[in-house]
């Protein structure tokens, strides 16, 4: 099981902040550039994910209309094509600029509720090179796990938080299930800068 100490290193960011949140509001998700199976595939993955942490799925959101908003593309310069998307992403046009320049997989922003809790959420997914050889059931269980909380850049970059099961099935890592599930419990905050949180997660892991 994780320790405080690792717990707080998954939400420290590379500028040295902390920053935990949760969802705030039902998940309202919408996916674009997929063919129907590989779509519940992924709707699949984050009920199975709200499921564990006692949240709540919708099929739409009353003031947003979806709020987890996930495109998959071949190439970066695809997106700009996106009727709107510049409205909902400001400075689209140098952002995918950088992505290219940095051969980057993906993109992940979060918008927040006064409170801190996450109000919603934009993925971007280049499936190019070693994506496109990732089964469509991992990369929907792995894209859940990211988009559940704010977890740093580099949170998942020494190890993966999917595991293989005896079975041959690719399941969450243990540790991780109970981190989500701890960080959704209503007796913690929807959302801290405060790195003592993390004591608060990971006494709440062990029970």
């Amino acid at each position: 099981m994780l320790d405080a100490k690792a717990v707080e290193a998954m939400f420290t960011r590379g500028d040295g902040g902390y920053m935990c949140a949760r969802w705030g509001r039902p998940i309202a998700p919408v996916v674009f550039g997929v063919e129907d199976e590989t779509l519940d595939v992924m709707k699949s993955a984050l009920q199975a994910l709200c499921k564990l942490a006692d949240h709540d799925m919708a099929e739409t959101d009353p003031e947003l209309g979806v709020n987890l908003l996930v495109f998959f593309c071949r190439e970066w310069d695809e997106l700009s094509a996106v009727p709107d998307l510049d409205k909902l992403v400001p400075g689209l046009s140098d952002l995918l600029a950088k992505l290219e320049a940095g051969d980057a997989s993906q993109y992940r922003a979060f918008r927040f509720e006064p409170d801190g809790a996450i109000r919603a959420g934009i993925v971007f997914l280049r499936m190019k090179g070693e994506a496109l050889d990732t089964p469509a059931d991992v990369l929907a269980l792995s894209q859940a796990v990211l988009s559940m909380l704010t977890w740093s850049e580099s949170a998942f970059d020494q190890t993966s938080p999917l595991a293989s099961a005896p079975d041959g099935t690719v399941v969450l890592k243990p540790e991780i299930a109970a981190l989500i599930r701890a960080a959704y419990d209503p007796v913690l905050p929807a959302a801290s800068d405060d790195p003592a949180t993390a004591l608060r997660l990971a006494a709440r892991m062990e029970q």
